[in-house]
C-alpha cells in the first residue's frame, strides 16, 4: 500500500554521485549507483540524511558524493531491500517509487561516515556483489 503524506516526514534525500540541480528529475531505467549494470525500475529514497548519505557515499562513479532534497512525483512505498531484509519496521525511513523525484534543493557540507566504518561497508558491498547477491531489488 502506498504512503501518504500523513505517515511520512515531508522531507526526502536522496544520495548519489551525479550532478544535478533543482528541478531535475530522478527517474527509473538507470543503473543503480551500486554499479549492478541493468537499469533500475525504481527510484530509492530516504527520510533520514544518515540513510542518504550511505548512498552519496556508496554511490558507483568518481563524481563527489551529493545529498539532494527531493520530493516524490507519484506513489511509494516502503524499500523491501532495507525493511524487509534487514531492518523490520523501516528505521531507516527508505522508500521506492516507479515515479520520479523531483530534486529541490542539496545538502551541502554533510558529514560522512567516519573512515573505518566507510570501508567496512564498501568492504561488504563488494562481497555481496562478489557472491552474486542481489543487491537492489
Amino acid at each position: 500500500m502506498p504512503s501518504t503524506e500523513s505517515e511520512t516526514p515531508r522531507r526526502f534525500y536522496h544520495g548519489t554521485r551525479a550532478d544535478l540541480k533543482t528541478g531535475d528529475l530522478i527517474a527509473v531505467g538507470y543503473q543503480s549507483n551500486f554499479g549492478t549494470g541493468k537499469p533500475l525500475s525504481w527510484v530509492y529514497f530516504s527520510a533520514t540524511l544518515d540513510a542518504a548519505t550511505w548512498g552519496a557515499e556508496l554511490a558507483a562513479g568518481s563524481g563527489r558524493g551529493r545529498i539532494y532534497i527531493v520530493e516524490p512525483t507519484g506513489p511509494y512505498v516502503d524499500d523491501p531491500n532495507l525493511t524487509d531484509k534487514k531492518f523490520p519496521g523501516n528505521p531507516t525511513q527508505s522508500y521506492r517509487s516507479r515515479e520520479p523525484l523531483r530534486v529541490i534543493g542539496e545538502v551541502t557540507g554533510w558529514p560522512g561516515h567516519p573512515p573505518a566504518l566507510l570501508q567496512q561497508m564498501k568492504d561488504n558491498v563488494e562481497r555481496l556483489r562478489a557472491e552474486g547477491a542481489e543487491i537492489i531489488d
